[in-house]
């Protein structure tokens, strides 16, 4: 068969892409990873006791304002890797600023407080399962991004998968938060950032694997 029957037995089926296809893809598998997330959260460790206060006062918007912000970046970089060609440009400040702007708020509270209180600062008195929470709440969040993802075209899966990990990791420690009892900034800059990163490199992994075309 000659090349250009070939491509035209190929191209014989195909029908034009309905518009803002690709972003209503992501939009279905946020909405759902999300769901499946606070589900998860909901029914493995229980929202706070006092969230329907604490929601209302702004430490707690002082909590989430990080990972809201690295979502919100996150996903422009996420959807444009998707497409070929498409440019990132200033985006990516916008997906690691505000984990530098905690750490700089951290450092901060850190040496103005006292000594002695520091350990508790850092540590908190969940640091040894908070890593692990984000990450296993950020699970069906990625898992949906990648069900997306597969649907369009990344060029370089590795790192298109590893920021798709660093978007599900700033969505699930937005939902996680609905549980977590920890509200200062030095545990979340280094254990939330830390639950984030994992997701990161998961997701840089799985890349490479699944998101290859």
């Amino acid at each position: 068969m000659k090349t250009d029957d070939l491509i035209g037995l190929l191209a014989a089926d195909t029908a034009p892409v309905p518009r803002h296809a690709g972003e209503r893809r992501f939009a279905l598998a946020l909405a759902a990873g999300a769901l499946v997330a606070l589900a998860w959260v909901a029914a493995a460790y229980g929202l706070r006791a006092d969230l329907s206060r604490i929601v209302f006062m702004p430490v707690f918007w002082e909590k989430v304002a990080m990972p809201l912000a690295v979502a919100a970046s996150g996903l422009v970089v996420v959807f444009r890797l998707a497409h070929p060609g498409a440019r990132v440009r200033g985006w990516w400040i916008g997906a690691g600023l505000p984990v530098l702007l905690l750490w700089i708020w951290a450092v901060t509270v850190l040496l103005q407080a006292d000594p002695a209180a520091r350990a508790d600062l850092l540590l908190g008195s969940t640091w040894r399962v908070c890593v692990f929470n984000v990450v296993a709440t950020a699970l069906p969040v990625g898992a949906g991004l990648f069900w997306a993802l597969r649907g369009l075209a990344p060029t370089r899966p590795m790192l298109t998968g590893a920021m798709a990990g660093w978007l599900a990791g700033a969505v699930g420690a937005c939902v996680y938060s609905l549980h977590c009892p920890e509200m200062d900034a030095p545990f979340l800059a280094v254990w939330y950032v830390l639950g984030m990163a994992a997701s990161a490199g998961l997701g840089a992994w799985a890349g490479r694997r699944w998101l290859r075309w």
